[in-house]
């Protein structure tokens, strides 16, 4: 067996596709390579890199509670950056976007961006220490 596989995609699931695609689309400067409704649900899907990071609406989701963190499943997204430089010129690039976000963090293990989507999912542009 090789070494442990990386990540090959994720998938978030958001209430409203409508807005997510277009916000996700500007996020990432790319056009989504499918769009496909399976009858669960309709899953869209944008090729990063080796990664693919995929969108899921579910007709019958429960929508009623926002996303937090705090309850189980998935803490945040992080897409990672060659250094600290990055980070900063994302930060400008959110700027522009209209995207809030909480500035440049630095700790021990590295620096990070946060921000999070429409439905309050949170994401992260991460560097590792230099």
């Amino acid at each position: 067996m090789s070494d442990f596989p990386a990540i090959g995609h994720v998938a978030l699931t958001v209430k409203d596709l409508g807005v997510s695609v277009p916000w996700y689309t500007q996020l990432f400067g790319a056009e989504p390579v499918l769009d496909e409704d399976t009858g669960p649900f309709r899953h869209v899907v944008w090729a990063l890199g080796g990664t693919l990071v995929g969108l899921h609406e579910f007709p019958d989701g429960d929508n009623s509670l926002d996303f937090d963190e705090r309850r189980l499943g998935i803490d945040h997204l992080a897409f990672g950056c060659a250094s600290r430089a990055d980070l900063e010129a994302w930060a400008t690039k959110l700027d522009q976007m209209g995207i809030a976000h909480g500035g440049v963090i630095d700790a021990g293990y590295g620096s990070g961006l946060s921000f999070r989507d429409p439905d309050n999912l949170p994401l992260e542009f991460f560097a590792p220490p230099s």
